[in-house]
């Protein structure tokens, strides 16, 4: 227990090593992501007969259990000791991923509700854990290596999430569903998940956590939290996130049920869904992480989230498809986009958060914005099962009609049941959008111009790691026609002159 007290000192090298530890960490926290969270748990609710209510409920976990953070704070001020905090509550959390995984071998109401309590106790813990392990990262890495520490860490749970989700989708296709089969891959997913949990605690139990600075007098909760309330900048941050993750969470947690109940696709094609989600993801992390450190996170962000909003409601389209096969393809390429942008909106939103809170303070700032996004994204699934009947029920229909000589043209589009999610949440993401503009951060540009800085550095990445000539050649045609073209023109300017 010695090896988890802060440290008065960090050196240089040390702290160095538990930046390359934090980095190398995220194989083993983002292999137990992997395999227990997102497609795989929804996938697993559905195996075990859940409903759209009981799905809800499941997503909502995550972020209703982030209100244990208020209590988390009282704790981490008094005892001091964040490193602690974070590994006691790793082994008691990841200790309920063996509780989900013996549900696989039983039917019935009751391994629903162990399922479902274990859920919230998994988040729970990882809520209190996360309380101390933010503010502990805001002391441990440097201000200006944010962006690229955790876009690199970024990189290392998206990639195992992309192995492991092949792994995955190749297991379930394997596998009936309802099936024995299907039960042990579940449960061995679950299994491997909670080992990989533990030895990830091990891990993180090595990292040096810098000593809090000695508070002079007893502050209590109220007065603890009234600080990032006064701060009206961070409140303009509050009201951005939460209006976000109300809009996200609206929709996103039910992508699997629309995808596998409405469209009639298999879980194993949601799992490539996936797979291909956090391809696109891995592709741009690094450059998020980059214009984050160059401009400001806002500026990443004015980019990427109408992007992703655009996208949810895109989703529309898939149910309008009558092409078996174009669904899949407008699927996958939606799923491109999402993973693309929702890369540069986690970036940015954590850099910015941990960016406008005080250093050596963090701990009140970054609990605040976490308990009042926590209201927000778990309350929008639980609407959204509550409704899953209402919106079942409802069909609209608007047909656009062109009529000319030649003939009539028609273009229907009938909504129902998921569709009106997708609209729903794209509405509120257009509120969130306003609410983003208000924050002010030091080194943003305009949207346009962050815009034109992804193009740049997209076109440079394609130079830099093309070996085929004929790609360069391609990257470099636009430039050499014009360059061209205004020798031509000075020619026969000179030429004219002669005359």
């Amino acid at each position: 227990m010695a090896k988890l007290d802060p440290q008065a000192v960090v050196t240089p090298e040390e702290r160095a090593r538990g930046l390359d530890l934090l980095v190398r960490e995220a194989a083993l926290s983002g292999g137990a992501a992997a395999l227990t969270s997102g497609v795989i748990l929804t996938a697993f609710a559905l195996h075990l007969g859940a409903s759209n209510v009981m799905i809800g409920l499941l997503a909502s976990a995550p972020f209703l259990a982030q209100l244990l953070q208020l209590p988390a704070i009282a704790w981490i001020e008094r005892w001091r000791t964040r490193k602690r905090v974070s590994v006691v509550c790793s082994l008691i959390g990841r200790a309920m991923l063996a509780v989900m995984a013996v549900a696989a071998f039983f039917t019935g109401t009751l391994p629903l509700i162990a399922f479902v309590v274990a859920q919230f106790v998994l988040c729970g813990m990882g809520a209190i854990g996360a309380c101390a392990w933010n503010a502990w990262m805001r002391d441990l890495a440097p201000e200006e290596q944010l962006g690229r520490v955790f876009a690199k860490r970024t990189l290392w749970l998206t990639a195992i999430s992309l192995v492991l989700g092949l792994a995955a989708a190749g297991a379930l296709d394997w596998t009936h569903p309802g099936s024995d089969e299907r039960n042990l891959v579940f449960a061995g997913m679950f299994a491997v998940g909670c080992i990989t949990g533990l030895l990830s605690a091990r891990m993180v139990a090595a990292m040096p956590e810098p000593m809090m600075p000695p508070r002079t007098d007893q502050i209590g909760l109220v007065a603890l939290l009234r600080e990032p309330l006064q701060d009206r900048n961070f409140v303009r941050l509050l009201r951005f996130l939460c209006s976000w993750q109300f809009a996200v969470n609206f929709a996103t947690p039910f992508f699997t049920v629309y995808i596998v109940r409405q469209l009639g696709f298999h879980v194993s094609f949601v799992m490539v869904l996936s797979v291909v989600s956090q391809i696109a993801n891995i592709a741009m992390l690094r450059l998020w992480g980059t214009l984050s450190d160059r401009f400001a996170n806002k500026s990443v962000l004015s980019v990427c989230a109408p992007v992703y909003i655009l996208a949810i409601v895109a989703m529309i389209g898939a149910s309008q498809l009558g092409s078996r096969e174009a669904v899949k393809l407008w699927l996958i390429a939606l799923h491109l986009v999402m993973g693309a942008s929702i890369a540069g909106v986690t970036l940015a939103s954590t850099n910015i958060a941990l960016k406008l809170s005080p250093k050596g303070s963090a701990t009140a700032y970054l609990a605040a914005s976490a308990m009042a996004t926590a209201v927000a994204a778990g309350v929008a699934p639980i609407l959204g099962g509550l409704l899953a009947e209402f919106f079942g029920a409802r069909q609209l229909e608007l047909v656009a009609r062109w009529s000319s000589p030649a003939g009539v043209f028609a273009l229907p589009l009938v909504l129902h049941h998921w569709d009106f999610y997708f609209l729903i949440a794209g509405a509120i993401g257009l509120y969130a959008l306003h609410r983003l503009s208000t924050i002010e951060e030091r080194g943003e540009i305009e949207a346009r111009e962050m815009a034109r800085q992804v193009l740049s550095e997209t076109r440079r990445s394609i130079r830099n790691i093309s070996t085929v000539a004929g790609l360069r050649a391609a990257t470099d045609l636009p430039g050499s026609l014009l360059r061209d073209a205004r020798l031509r023109v000075r020619f026969r300017r000179a030429q004219a002159g002669r005359n």
